[in-house]
Order: C-alpha cells, then sequence, then structure tokens
C-alpha cells in the first residue's frame, strides 16, 4: 500500500503544476486533507501546503501555516518568503529574512524583488549591499531586480557598480540584464550610455526595443525612437503589444513637440494599420495607445473609431478620449462622453474629474470646473493648482485665496506654480499681510529662489508699496527673465517712481533683455504721468522698432498718454492706425477726448463705435458720461445714462452717478442732482459727495453744501477738500465768521492740506517743484528738483497720494 504522504505529495505537487494559479478551493480542500490523515507535522507536505496557499492567492493562509511548521528548513522559509511578497505584507518578508538561519540567493532575490517593484525601491539597494556583504554571488535576476531600483529612484551611480559587477561575473551579456541595463540608464537619463550599451548588444529582442525606444522619446529624441521602431521591424524582430504601444506613445509624443505633425499623424496611421495586420486591435492597451496617439495628433473622428471598435473599454480608454475633446477645446463634447460613460455604468474616478476640471478651464467655464473639483475625494496638488489658475485668469482672485486657505487646512504642501498665482493675487487685490505669509511659505520651501516664485514676489511687493523689499529680492535673483523686469518696472510705473522704472528699462536693455507688450505698456505709463511728450515719443519709436504698433495693449497704452498730454491729434492717429481695436482702445480714445474738453466728439465717437461689432461696457459710459459733463450736454448725458440699463443691460455704478451728478451741477441743476442722489444706490461713496460740494461751491449754495461736508466728514474724515469747499462758499456769501469756524475746526482734527507741485521737462531730465520754492540757487541756476537731485520728496508725494487713490 503507498504510502498516505507521497500520496498526498503527488496530488499537491499536481495541483501547483496544474495551473499558474490553482483554484482556492483546490487548496483548501488538499490543507484540509493533510490534516484529517494526521500529517500537519510533515514538513515536506505543509512546504508544498504554504506553496499551493501562496499560487492560490491565498498568502495569508500560507503564512499561517508556515508558522505552524515544527521543523522549517530552507525550502518553508522561501515558500514563506513568497507568499509574504505576494501578499504585499514587505515588512514581515524582511522579518522571514532575518529570522531565517542561512538564507541563500533565492531567499534574498525573492525579497530584493518584492521591495524593487513597490514604492520601498531604495531599501532593494540596501538589501542588496547587505546580500554582497554575505559574501553571495547575484544572479541575473538580483541584478536584474536591482537594476529595476536604481531606475526607479534614479541612482545611476548604483545602476553602474551593478552593471561593474555584472561584467566581473560575467552575466553582462545576459539578454535579462542587458536589457534591465537598458531600462535602469533610459529611466536615470543616461540614454547615450543606453545607445552604446544597445548598440553592443548580440542580439535585442523585443523588449530591448521597448526600453530603448521609451528612453529616447522620454528625452525628446522622439524621431530617434520613430527610426529604431523602422530598424526593429527590418531586423525581423517581433512587435508585440508593448513595443506597439511603446512607438505609438512616441508618435503621441512627436504632436505636441516641435516635430512635423502631419508626418507624426502619418506614421500612426502606418502604425495601426501594422497592428491590424498582427491582430492586436482587440488588445485594450494598444486601443488606449491609439486613442492616445489620435488625440495628441488632433484627430477626434479617428480618435472616436478606435474607442468604438474595442471590444471592451475601460475607464482608462473613456479618460484619455474626454482629455483628447477638452485638448482640442470641444468642451461640449468631453462633456457629452462623460454623461455616455455614466449611462454606460462606467463610474468616473479621480481622473475622470480632473480631466474635465481641466477642460472647464480650457473653455472658461470656472464654476462647472469647480463642480468637477467638489466630486473629487482627495484632490492632486495639479488638480489644486489648476483650479486656482482657473480662478487667478479669470480675475476671482477673492475665490483663488480662498481655495488655498482651503489647501492649508487639508495640509496639502504647495509647490512653485501654487505660490505664483497665490501671489498673483495677492498682488492684484493688493493683500500684503498674506503676501509676507506666502513669501515665508516659500523660504520654508527652498523655493524662493526660484525664478518663478521670485517673479511673483517681486511683483507682489512692488504693486503692494513696498519697492525696498522688491528691490532686495530681484537683487538677490541670480538669474532673471524679462517677467521678472516687468514686474520690477511695473511697479515703479504703478507707484510713480518714473525714473527709477526708466532707469530699470535701460538696465534691462543693457541685459541683452528684449522688451515685451508689458515692458512698453508700463514706460508708457510713466510717460503718461509725466505729461512727457518727449519721452513718450521716444518710447513710441522704439515700440514701432520692435513690431508692437499694432499690439492692442501697447495701442491702448499710447493712446492713453498723449491723451493725458493733452496731444489728441496723435492720440487719434494711434487709434486710427491699429487695425484690431477691443474696448479698452475704444475707451481710451473717448476718454481722452473727454478729458481734455472735447465732448462732441467723444459722444460722436462713442455713436460711431456703436455701429461696429465693439460693444460699449461700463467704463465707455464713464467716458461718454465724461465728456458731456465738461462740455455741457447734459440732457445727451440723461439720455445715455437712463440708456445702460434699458439698451445694454448695464447696471449703474457710483462712478456713472458721479458723472451725472458733475455735469448737473456744473449746469446749476441742483434740484434735479437732489433727486438723482435720493434714488441712488450707492450713497457712501465720498466722491459723490465731493463733486456735489464742488458745485455747490460754484453755484453758492450754502445748504446743499452743507448737507455733502456732513457726508464727507463721515465717510473720509481726513480729506482737507470739505473743509476748504464750505469755507469758500461760506467766504463768497460774506459769512466769514462761519468760514474761520470751519478753518478752526480743520486745524482742531489735524487735518492737512497738501502742497500743490509740478513738473517740466529739462536738459537733464524732469524737474518737479512745489509751491512757494526759491527756484534759485546759490549759483544763480535753478534749482528746481532734477533727476539727479532732491526728487525724493516728491517722489515720496507721489506715492502716497497713488497707494491713498
Amino acid at each position: 500500500m503507498a504510502n498516505p504522504a507521497a500520496q498526498l505529495a503527488g496530488v499537491l505537487q499536481a495541483c501547483i503544476k496544474r495551473s499558474r494559479k490553482p483554484s482556492r478551493v483546490h487548496a483548501k480542500a488538499a490543507h484540509a486533507r493533510v490534516l484529517a490523515a494526521g500529517l500537519a507535522g510533515d514538513t515536506f507536505l505543509l512546504n508544498r501546503v504554504v506553496e499551493l496557499y501562496s499560487l492560490s492567492g491565498l498568502p495569508r493562509d500560507a503564512l499561517r501555516v508556515f508558522r505552524y511548521l515544527p521543523r522549517p528548513n530552507a525550502y518553508s522559509y522561501n515558500a514563506a518568503l513568497s507568499a509574504a511578497s505576494h501578499a504585499g505584507d514587505l515588512d514581515a518578508a524582511r522579518t522571514l529574512l532575518d529570522e531565517m538561519p542561512e538564507p541563500n540567493v533565492v531567499s534574498w532575490n525573492t525579497v530584493i524583488a518584492a521591495l524593487a517593484r513597490s514604492e520601498r525601491a531604495g531599501e532593494a539597494l540596501e538589501l542588496y549591499e547587505g546580500m554582497l556583504r554575505e559574501g553571495l554571488v547575484p544572479t541575473h535576476f538580483t541584478l536584474a531586480s536591482v537594476l529595476s531600483a536604481c531606475g526607479a529612484v534614479g541612482a545611476p551611480e548604483d545602476g553602474r557598480r551593478c552593471h561593474g559587477l555584472a561584467v566581473k561575473v560575467g552575466l553582462d551579456e545576459n539578454q535579462f540584464v542587458e536589457n534591465a541595463l537598458l531600462g535602469m540608464y533610459t529611466k536615470c537619463g543616461s540614454v547615450g550610455e543606453a545607445v552604446q550599451l544597445f548598440d553592443g548588444m548580440a542580439s535585442p529582442n523585443e523588449v530591448s526595443y521597448t526600453a530603448m525606444m521609451g528612453g529616447l522619446a522620454q528625452t525628446g529624441s522622439v524621431e530617434d525612437a520613430l527610426s529604431l521602431f523602422a530598424r526593429m521591424c527590418r531586423s525581423g524582430v517581433r512587435v508585440d503589444p508593448v513595443s506597439a504601444s511603446s512607438v505609438l506613445g512616441s508618435c503621441a509624443q512627436a504632436c505636441t513637440s516641435e516635430f512635423n505633425v502631419v508626418r507624426a499623424f502619418q506614421l500612426g496611421q502606418c502604425i495601426h494599420a501594422l497592428i491590424v495586420r498582427k491582430g492586436f486591435g482587440s488588445d485594450q492597451h494598444v486601443g488606449n495607445s491609439l486613442i492616445d496617439m489620435y488625440t495628441k495628433c488632433m484627430q477626434m473622428d479617428e480618435a472616436v473609431k478606435v474607442f468604438e471598435s474595442l471590444p471592451t473599454v475601460s475607464i482608462v480608454s473613456w479618460n484619455i478620449l474626454i482629455t483628447g475633446f477638452g485638448q482640442a477645446g470641444s468642451y461640449e463634447k468631453a462633456l457629452e462622453v462623460l454623461n455616455l460613460m455614466v449611462e454606460s455604468g462606467s463610474e468616473p474616478n479621480e481622473v475622470t474629474y480632473s480631466n474635465m476640471l481641466a477642460s472647464c478651464i480650457r473653455a472658461r467655464d470656472v464654476p462647472s470646473a469647480r463642480a468637477m473639483f467638489d466630486k473629487i475625494s482627495t484632490p492632486s496638488l495639479t488638480t489644486w493648482n489648476t483650479l486656482l489658475s482657473g480662478y487667478c485668469q479669470e480675475q476671482l482672485h477673492q475665490d483663488t485665496i480662498e481655495l488655498f486657505r482651503r489647501m492649508q487646512h487639508q495640509n496639502v504642501q504647495p509647490d512653485r506654480t501654487t505660490l505664483a498665482v497665490i501671489l498673483s493675487s495677492c498682488s492684484r487685490l493688493g493683500i500684503l499681510d498674506l503676501g509676507a505669509q506666502v513669501h515665508s511659505a516659500s523660504v520654508r520651501l527652498l523655493l524662493h529662489n526660484d525664478m518663478f516664485v521670485a517673479s511673483g514676489l517681486v511683483d507682489m511687493y512692488s504693486k503692494c508699496g513696498q519697492i525696498g523689499i522688491a528691490r532686495s529680492i530681484f537683487n538677490r535673483m541670480t538669474n532673471r527673465d524679462v517677467v521678472c523686469w516687468n514686474a520690477m518696472i511695473s511697479g515703479l510705473s504703478i507707484h510713480s517712481l518714473n525714473k527709477e522704472a526708466f532707469d530699470f528699462f535701460k538696465q534691462m536693455r543693457g541685459n541683452g533683455m528684449i522688451p515685451t507688450e508689458s515692458s512698453y505698456a508700463s514706460m508708457i505709463n510713466s510717460c503718461a504721468k509725466l505729461s512727457s511728450v518727449p519721452q513718450g515719443r521716444q518710447i513710441h519709436a522704439q515700440v514701432v522698432k520692435d513690431g508692437y504698433d499694432q499690439n492692442v495693449y501697447v495701442g491702448s497704452a499710447l493712446i492713453d498718454m498723449y491723451a493725458k498730454c493733452g496731444n489728441m491729434d496723435e492720440a487719434r492717429l494711434c487709434f486710427d492706425s491699429m487695425v484690431t481695436k477691443n474696448v479698452v482702445a475704444w475707451n481710451e480714445m473717448i476718454h481722452g477726448y473727454a478729458q481734455n474738453g472735447f465732448g462732441e466728439k467723444a459722444v460722436e465717437l462713442f455713436e460711431y463705435m456703436l455701429t461696429t461689432e465693439q460693444r460699449p461696457d461700463s467704463v465707455t459710459f464713464i467716458a461718454v458720461l465724461t465728456g458731456c459733463s465738461h462740455t455741457g450736454l447734459i440732457d445727451e448725458a440723461i439720455a445715455l445714462f437712463d440708456s445702460m440699463d434699458s439698451t445694454y443691460g448695464i447696471t449703474p455704478v457710483a462712478e456713472h452717478y458721479t458723472c451725472l451728478i458733475d455735469g448737473l451741477g456744473r449746469a446749476g441743476r441742483l434740484v434735479e442732482v437732489e433727486a438723482l442722489i435720493d434714488k441712488m444706490p450707492c450713497k457712501d461713496d465720498p466722491i459723490v459727495w465731493e463733486v456735489l460740494l464742488a458745485a455747490c461751491a460754484v453755484h453758492h449754495n450754502a445748504e446743499l453744501g452743507e448737507c455733502a461736508t456732513q457726508h464727507l466728514f463721515h465717510l473720509d474724515p481726513k480729506n482737507p477738500s470739505p473743509y476748504v469747499l464750505l469755507s469758500n462758499i461760506y467766504a463768497s456769501l460774506g459769512r466769514h465768521g462761519d468760514a474761520s469756524r470751519v478753518r478752526a475746526l480743520m486745524i482742531n482734527r489735524g487735518v492737512v492740506k497738501g502742497r500743490g507741485y509740478s513738473w517740466i521737462d529739462h536738459k537733464d531730465g524732469v524737474r518737479a517743484f512745489m509751491v512757494a520754492d526759491d527756484l534759485q540757487t546759490f549759483s544763480g541756476e535753478s534749482a528746481m528738483f532734477s533727476n539727479q537731485e532732491s526728487t525724493a520728496g516728491v517722489t515720496e508725494v507721489h506715492q502716497k497720494e497713488t497707494c491713498a487713490g
């Protein structure tokens, strides 16, 4: 009669050999028979049970059986190590290895391979060093796992040492090791060494070619990757689904790079034909690669055809198609595919919503983007940044900051993109405190020297009036791009530090930086503030020379500059020469006419604008109402004001009411002013009451002037204008006692009237002077503040007034 242990051993061995993944039911049944036969102490049998459990996907059961072994041997430990590795319990695997009396090469290989496949590849390298210290000689399996770990953690030096050992033990020509070396070098970015190794291979197989193509594509050598695939086909090496997917990835990358897109698409079609001939068309991975290639080439009809031809589509297939439509700008189509995905029973995942979010941002549909964002349980940093950028681009800066605070509360660590976006919002809103906190965070994260972040810091500090800090950061930067220079120049210009802005502009050009439209717009703005036509013309000439004269942004700035300098003929010449005009250009021209007393021309240009495709906006009406006000076209102003809401759907705001009140006040129609103020919603705007008070001063209306003054005392207590104007009204009516009381009240409240100042162009630069200044120096020359002399006081006045405004 046969030995029961031998019979059971034969059964267990048959189960193991019959299938790569034996049935779990059979594994449990075999274990039960071993126990029923009273053979629980037989090490040989239980080793087979451990192995069977491990292969059938029950590693926990395998480890449990191992722990009951009375006398485990090397085979027992290796089987248990394999089970722990399959279970992903790497700590248990390492513990077992440490417990093993005499681990052999198989034992070390099992644990090293498991660590290399996981996110703990660095530990695999440490374990490999331990294996070498034990005096064991690595096999090709060892080297392949270690090289994979080197590629995963980007350790080319460790990889090179491993390569040297492979040569020493004679495994450098083993194809398994050669392919692992190729993978390591390409993942570490050492493509030159990978090419040298590949060219020295006696018989590269499909794995070798695939690894090499991937490495070339990864470093941007797309054409070389495609040429290598052609060489692979000519060499007769078998093209498998993996190599086909790899070369399709190269075609997809070619479509998004400087490679000829048409040629990339044609090559992709040829590879598609090859895939059909080889019978890979139904392979899901290949199908997804085809869809991705066609979407990158913007051939969405072809992508849809491949998608519909797949026997089964995965969530990856849906996501690629949604992303493709989003990148092609077909937001509605992307949304349609998402709805089809849900209807088909596929559950969208976080990648789906992230892709849709990006599509919404491209379509400038921020509310829908936020809805997609809120469906993601754990947004990635890229997803946070995408939504933050969307808010910022749509000028929703308060929403940007609120989302950033939520990001902080969820302990998501920002990167350079996050910080740059938040700094931009702080800059636009003038929130210095938060900007300084972001600065501190950038220092803590060692990102403050990043050019992207440093440019944002310069922009934020300069826009918030902290020019000294901005300049300090700027001076510490080792690398500066034109964006950084523009941020500094723009900040100086905004705060009326115009000499400094010109100096920086000259330095920028001296450093070989080519000015952009932003550079020129800032400099033109400085010329406008100085009312300096000669400097403005010099900048204008440079604008024409550099080809920015047709840029709408620069053109609008030129119109504004000439208008503020009172040169309306040149402003109109700039306006008429613009081939493309946006609403800003129209507004600047209309406003220029209005400010220079050409109200009829402002109205005429406004009426001409209405005959074009350009619709007026809120600023347009401010400009044309100002023109009507300054030239006494009051009835026209009332008609335009009434048409805003009824005809154009624009709700009047404080600025519109101010313009109309100014016009009515200048015309002495103060009763209508009172009626208008009674019905306007913005009674808390001090400018409205100041305009009314100015009209009362012109027409000597003390009663209404007192009412306006009381509102201004409440809304803007430090403003000297109401005190001065009311005092003048009283004086004009002979009420000198009341005038004196107002002046005394002004002194008691510590309100001071600022000194007036002017400036003129001089051969040595722009010179400024204040009221009561002595214009003669000791030498008899002009003592006006020059560019090189005491401009600090005037600059400070400019800066304070700009900040206050």
